[in-house]
């Protein structure tokens, strides 16, 4: 009998300040009896949740069960930094940006997902600190990156894409901070608060979803022509299933020293006083990428938990799936630095939440959509734009799993197959040795 046994369990590193200061939430009821469905879903992140609502629109009558191991936005949906990104963002560039060609083709794929969560949000009425399609900025402290900046608005200019040029006076109005020598500002994306837009995704699911919280699969069986999805507590039968797991993937079987398990770590403040805000300036709600890809994000939220920063910087390589609260304190002090850097004015302001995020990537930077087996369409390794590529290859997998070819599924046809890594610690030594010294080259940013 085929069968697919998790070899793991998901661990959530820290706790996410995105999901801490939001009020209290029941999360839905685990799986705990034998149900049928027409498709289940492992996993209520980006991919899953989409793939339920892609069904739903394709289908109506379409019986769905997602499966998510722990509760809606304490995953890696609600542990990143909230950009969705339309433009080209390859973590591996100099400044983001690769060939036209698969710009042009990753700028309409990026755009078909920002558009989905864009009509989620106006259909469930997501507020604009949830949900906003204000753009993004590429912040640049040197001369360096301020060179990246200008390349890149030169490439999106080649592309037909608009952008603007900020100086140092412009991005201390928006920041409140002198620490930036200039910025670009683009259009199209929009900004989350992600473990808000997560979970209000999940309690807006159309009637013929049904979701399970703290029900984590831990096996996957053929039961006839059908699959047995099973928890700890009960079990789905399914004709279809979709693995929306990303790294998890490898703890079934899938892509099996094919996907990079790498962690990016992030902080945020307390909440600031009425003083602290008045003495920081700028505009109540903004988001900075580094100019160079390996440098420091920053994002200033004010609303529910009110006003505070999050920084996120440094990126490591663990194949084994976990980082110990160590690391997070020994990251933290790191983001203390750049805090610091950034906001003199702002010196005593504590941490208050410190934690990490698992990403998927793979060595040549294609996803890890496809076919597990007959009926198991898997959405994973997004990497490193997991609320577009996620919402995007959700979208597919459920275009693929009814059969209903649409422009999701086919952002995700003929995709190169994902290059195998080298043998362990070789690839830990390696891929850990190049992060720090891009992390190194990229300085102050």
């Amino acid at each position: 009998m085929t069968a697919y046994a998790a070899r793991r369990l998901p661990k959530q590193p820290g706790v996410s300040g995105w999901s801490a200061i939001l009020p209290a939430r029941a999360p839905s009821p685990p799986l705990d009896s034998e149900t049928t469905a027409d498709v289940a879903i492992v996993g209520a992140g980006f991919a899953g949740l989409s793939a339920a609502r892609r069904l739903a629109q394709l289908d109506p009558a379409c019986r769905v069960v997602v499966c998510e191991a722990g509760e809606v936005g304490h995953g890696p949906a609600g542990r990143n930094t909230g950009f969705m990104i339309d433009l080209p963002h390859d973590l591996a560039s100099e400044s983001y940006a690769g060939s036209a060609e698969a710009d042009r083709r990753k700028i309409a794929e990026n755009r078909i997902a920002i558009r989905f969560a864009a009509a989620l949000a106006e259909e469930t009425q997501m507020p604009r600190e949830v949900f906003d399609p204000c753009g993004k900025i590429n912040a640049a402290a040197t001369a360096e990156g301020d060179a990246h900046n200008r390349a890149f608005a030169q490439h999106l200019s080649g592309l037909g894409e608009p952008s603007a040029l900020l100086d140092a006076g412009e991005m201390h109005e928006i920041t409140g901070s002198r620490f930036y020598r200039s910025g670009l500002h683009t259009p199209g994306a929009a900004m989350i608060q992600p473990a808000a837009y997560i979970r209000r995704f999940a309690d807006a699911l159309p009637p013929a979803v049904r979701l399970h919280e703290r029900s984590p699969v831990t096996r996957i069986a053929r039961a006839g022509s059908d699959w047995r999805v099973e928890t700890r507590g009960g079990a789905v039968t399914a004709p279809r299933v979709v693995l929306a797991t990303n790294g998890h993937a490898e703890s079934f079987g899938y892509l099996p020293r094919r996907l990079m398990h790498v962690f990016t770590y992030a902080s945020m403040t307390r909440a600031l006083s009425p003083d602290e805000v008045a003495a920081l300036g700028g505009r109540p709600a903004w988001a900075v990428t580094p100019a160079d890809p390996m440098g420091t994000t920053v994002r200033r939220i004010s609303g529910t938990g009110g006003d505070r920063i999050v920084v996120r910087c440094r990126f490591t390589y663990d194949p084994g799936m976990e980082v110990t609260g160590a690391r997070i304190a020994r990251v933290g002090r790191l983001h203390d630095a750049k805090f610091a850097d950034r906001f003199p004015m702002l010196r005593g302001v504590a941490m208050e939440h410190r934690w990490a995020g698992h990403l998927c990537l793979t060595w040549n930077g294609v996803p890890g959509f496809g076919l597990l087996d007959d009926g198991i369409v898997a959405a994973v390794a997004q990497n490193g734009l997991g609320t577009v590529q996620g919402t995007l290859s959700g979208l597919a997998a459920a275009e693929t799993v009814l059969d209903r070819p649409g422009d999701a599924a086919a952002a995700f046809e003929g995709h190169a197959t994902a290059r195998r890594l080298p043998p362990e610690p070789a690839a830990w030594i390696g891929a850990n040795a190049v992060m720090r010294w891009r992390e190194m080259r990229a300085g102050r940013e």
